[in-house]
């Protein structure tokens, strides 16, 4: 009996999975063709099908991940500086599934890098979030919750600063459990807000 392309959705969907289980368990470091297989209790052979080249693979992978992170629930916030510190939230690994999945994230950059294609894609992903940082941004500058300025480079800024917190918690939980990233959110946060300071603000030596 031929098999219907409700059969070819079903089994793709069930090879999507597969993919992402061996990415939660191994990262992209351990994403194979023949660790997917075993994960879905199938031959290499019959994953060719998808997946031609490794290359493929891991591209799907990548796409999968970016899907999965934009279909993840997102806190509710308001406008103004309360919706940039949420955006932020959102990111960082304070749950275990939050860290699972920037696990999965950070074990992907040596794969982009790897490609030029792959990194380009990679670039697209991180310039779409800067831009909704942006977007964030210049709307707390508008409500005066935030100083004037390049709103832009203000979002790389805080995009920098968020990769950087989410590293270091991945690497050192214990330095960075989930309070002290928020403490530290916080006090960057408190610091955007503040006016910067000008010559005349300085004391005078007497």
């Amino acid at each position: 009996m031929p098999r219907t392309k409700g059969d070819h959705e079903a089994r793709r969907r069930d090879v999507s999975e597969a993919v992402w289980r061996v990415l939660a368990a191994h990262g992209f470091g351990g994403l194979t063709l023949r660790a997917v297989a075993t994960e879905l209790d199938a031959t290499t052979g019959l994953l060719t099908h998808y997946f031609p080249t490794k290359r493929d693979l891991v591209a799907h992978a990548l796409d999968l991940l970016e899907r999965r992170s934009a279909s993840r629930p997102r806190r509710t916030a308001g406008e103004g500086l309360s919706a940039v510190r949420a955006a932020v939230l959102d990111v960082l690994p304070l749950t275990t599934e939050a860290a699972d999945a920037n696990r999965i994230w950070v074990s992907s950059w040596d794969a982009a890098l790897a490609d030029p294609e792959l990194s380009g894609d990679h670039a697209r992903r991180y310039g779409q979030s800067r831009n909704k940082l942006r977007d964030l941004v210049a709307a707390a500058q508008q409500l005066g919750e935030l100083p004037t300025g390049d709103p832009a480079r203000i979002a790389a800024g805080a995009q920098s600063f968020m990769l950087g917190l989410v590293v270091q918690a991945l690497f050192d939980p214990s330095a960075f459990p989930p309070h002290r990233q928020v403490e530290l959110l916080d006090d960057y946060l408190a610091a955007l807000a503040s006016p910067p300071s000008s010559s005349g603000d300085r004391a005078v030596p007497s």
